[in-house]
């Protein structure tokens, strides 16, 4: 039977993929960022996931206004990476796993979530710059991914209570899959930032810390938070955190924190990390 052994709430923010590429993670600005995230590849290379479930939102690069899905699923073999306007990263080729894919839309459809079912799709920074700095720069990714893009762009995103039990769902699909795999969900995206409007470069440590701290206390409750205290107190695209209530939601209740990591600023936005693992994981 496959299980999920942890979960990996963390930022995408693009420059930090570029930071990587063009080399500069010892740079004076960029190189207490790199080094919050030691500590989440040692993690990581410990766990040894056989798959990871991504849970990110594109950026203008596989969809565009003409379609907005809610929740999507990749099921192809492989995912290229996109070219975002300046040339795809210099990144692996992003290898799915179909049987896996499918099993879960499936699962998920007849548990009442209407997926959208996506064959061909390239992947943006969103997906990509949590990879890298979970698994470092690599020639291959060391296991398959699942993605998952979900509509935080255009209004209206699914609530944070929606995407927690889309998360519990998951869980359900992942026990029911009969090959023995160890699954690690990633949630991206966040944390507080705002990059347009009089409020362009808000960002807001204490709703950061509150909501981290929320994912072990109390993630049901978290959960509840409503798009308008995410646009008020964490800025407009702090949005994207509700996609870390879907990897919540796939972990059990008492869920541990294993690690954590928070660093303002990288290209005014706050960059978070954490962490969770199931009971008897690590």
């Amino acid at each position: 039977m496959a299980k999920i052994i942890a979960g990996v709430g963390c930022s995408h923010v693009p420059a930090i993929g570029a930071a990587l590429d063009q080399g500069k993670t010892e740079d004076p600005y960029w190189k207490p960022v790199f080094d919050g995230f030691v500590r989440s590849r040692e993690i990581m290379a410990q766990l040894k996931p056989d798959i990871v479930i991504e849970v990110y939102n594109d950026h203008g690069s596989a969809f565009s206004l003409q379609y907005i899905p809610t929740f999507c699923l990749g099921v192809a073999e492989e995912f290229q990476p996109a070219d975002e306007g300046w040339g795809p990263r210099p990144v692996p080729v992003v290898k799915g796993d179909p049987d896996f894919a499918w099993h879960l839309v499936e699962s998920l459809i007849l548990n009442e979530f209407d997926m959208t079912i996506v064959n061909e799709m390239e992947v943006d920074h969103g997906l990509t710059v949590p990879l890298s700095l979970m698994f470092g720069q690599v020639k291959e990714w060391p296991c398959p991914v699942i993605p998952l893009p979900v509509n935080v762009v255009t209004y209206p995103p699914p609530s944070g209570k929606r995407c927690f039990a889309l998360g519990r769902a998951i869980k359900k699909a992942v026990e029911e899959y009969p090959k023995d795999m160890r699954v690690v969900v990633f949630g991206t995206g966040g944390m507080s930032h705002q990059i347009h409007g009089e409020r362009c470069g808000l960002i807001n440590t204490k709703f950061d810390t509150a909501f981290l701290d929320g994912l072990t206390k109390d993630p049901q409750k978290l959960a509840q938070i409503e798009h308008k205290t995410y646009v008020t107190d964490g800025g407009a695209e702090s949005i994207e955190l509700v996609m870390w209530h879907i990897m919540r939601g796939a972990l059990e209740d008492n869920a541990k924190e294993a690690y954590r990591f928070y660093h303002v600023p990288a290209s005014n936005t706050a960059v978070g990390n954490i962490i969770l693992t199931n009971p008897g994981v690590l």
